[in-house]
């Protein structure tokens, strides 16, 4: 008897120490749950088992209901009751060369970005709203109080401005790109160099029209006088330029917002092409409707509602308007590459019949789409491509074609674009460089890009009255409204007294066949 009572109280105790140390890892098990305080100490499990409980608790992995942090006092939640724990089975350890991998989440696209994107991606896209935002608006602003003011300008004092036109272009990008210059950053004088190299064809260019300046100043002038009867001719274009502001102001957040695009440059290229033809149909939409103003007074001596032509314009001549505004620009850099080539001198005969393939291109693409297609787009409702036949026939049937080939008046409207980008550009760009330098070429191409866009809606105006003159002069040559101006140009033409500088033409040698 002696004998087995020790051994019955090291069993006893055996037990009571197991139930001891047991309520003891319960316990703690319970704070951790709460949060109360964190895990410390060693975890001891029965007999030699708790190095492996200790193990086990370490590798807990995030998909598990209980979530343990070593050295942390981090609250944790309590398993749910549909995914109950078993902490009396043993998980299976995970193998030490395969780690848990964690849950990826979906990259915050767009704006999406400023507010539920990580807090990196955050400050990226505010930086980037923070320093192109306002340059961009203050850019809108400037190019509208600018485009008002040459329209005005031009409206008032046709013949100067033509010639001030032509060399303050040449001066502001020349003054805008040695401004870029002087930064020192291999961005901005990249740019600089684009702006003073066209500086010097913007002179030669200027230089080279002389001839023509004297007979562009008399049908601007006299393709004016109508739209004095109309005071309410500029309504398009308040409307026009609003959208195009509101337009400016969305187009900016898309494109903070495609940073976070997988291909962020080739999306930001569509997002410029994109507002490139929406801001070239808000002008042709302006177009038309002072097309068809002036064109039913001239055809037939009606003093149109221009409320009711902008609306017209809006909805029945729309989609030409659209159409228009891809070939219209596609063909003004025909005509200039044109020129080009036909400059070219020299005896290679390959070289002249490149340029005969893309003059006979040009050709085709005049006679199916045209700039002047748009006044009888706004007087008759036709579609875009049979109003530019009709019109080129006009010009052919009535000897013109020569006289309206060599016309500088989009150039003139080109060129006021040219001069408002510059303005802008050297204003943001100085504005820039004073607060984050890295982004002043961005900003600055944006800035001339925005300024010549904004500038073009508003001179649509005279344009739409100097095109309303020569189509319209086409279908009836009543003296009362046109005057002389072109009969005797034509006269001159043909006596031999004026030289006509037109757009090329298949040269002479390769059309005797």
């Amino acid at each position: 008897m002696g004998a087995t009572e020790p051994v019955e109280e090291r069993e006893t105790d055996g037990v009571e120490g197991r139930e001891e140390k047991r309520e003891k890892l319960e316990e703690e098990v319970k704070d951790v749950e709460k949060g109360e305080e964190g895990f410390q100490g060693e975890v001891v499990g029965s007999n030699n088992h708790g190095d492996f409980h200790l193990s086990r608790m370490q590798r807990l992995n995030p998909s598990n209901p209980l979530r343990i942090a070593i050295n942390s006092a981090t609250r944790v939640g309590t398993p749910s009751p549909s995914q109950p724990s078993h902490p009396s089975h043993p998980s299976q350890p995970t193998h030490p060369s395969q780690p848990a991998q964690p849950r990826s989440t979906p990259t915050p696209l767009g704006i999406q970005g400023l507010i539920l994107a990580s807090e990196s991606v955050k400050r990226k896209e505010k930086r980037v709203l923070l320093h192109y935002l306002p340059q961009v608006e203050a850019a809108s602003l400037l190019s509208i109080t600018l485009a008002f003011t040459w329209q005005k300008a031009v409206r008032q004092w046709p013949r100067f401005m033509v010639h001030f036109i032509l060399w303050c272009s040449f001066l502001m990008s020349l003054s805008a790109g040695i401004l870029l210059i002087c930064f020192q950053k291999p961005s901005t004088e990249g740019v600089g160099v684009c702006f003073i190299a066209f500086a010097i064809g913007n002179g030669l260019y200027a230089c080279w029209v002389t001839q023509r300046i004297e007979f562009c100043c008399k049908v601007l002038i006299k393709s004016l006088e109508p739209a004095s009867k109309f005071p309410d001719l500029n309504q398009p274009i308040y409307w026009m330029l609003g959208a195009g502001f509101l337009w400016m102001s969305l187009w900016i957040l898309a494109v903070i917002g495609a940073l976070n695009f997988y291909f962020p440059p080739l999306v930001i290229i569509a997002l410029v092409l994109s507002l490139a033809w929406t801001a070239e149909v808000m002008r042709n939409v302006a177009n038309i409707t002072v097309s068809r103003v002036i064109a039913l007074y001239y055809l037939r001596g009606m003093q149109s509602n221009t409320q009711f032509c902008f609306q017209r314009a809006l909805t029945r001549n729309l989609g030409s308007a659209c159409l228009g505004s891809v070939f219209v620009p596609s063909i003004e850099a025909l005509r200039i590459v044109a020129r080009g080539l036909n400059l070219l001198e020299g005896e290679d005969e390959f070289m002249f019949s490149c340029a005969h393939c893309c003059l006979r291109v040009m050709e085709s693409i005049f006679r199916f789409g045209n700039g002047w297609a748009f006044v009888q787009i706004a007087a008759y409702g036709k579609s875009f491509v049979k109003a530019s036949q009709d019109t080129w026939e006009l010009f052919e049937k009535q000897e013109i074609v020569t006289i309206v080939d060599s016309d500088i008046t989009s150039s003139i409207c080109f060129l006021t674009g040219v001069c408002s980008g510059s303005i802008c550009v050297i204003v943001v760009a100085a504005w820039t460089a004073r607060v984050h330098q890295s982004f002043t070429a961005t900003i600055s191409l944006l800035a001339f890009f925005i300024g010549y866009l904004m500038t073009r809606i508003a001179m649509a105006v005279p344009h739409a009255c100097v095109s309303c003159y020569y189509v319209c002069y086409a279908e009836n040559q009543d003296r009362r409204l046109f005057g002389k101006i072109i009969e005797d140009r034509l006269s001159m033409i043909k006596a031999g007294r004026d030289i006509v500088v037109p757009t090329p033409r298949v040269p002479h040698r390769f059309t005797a066949t």
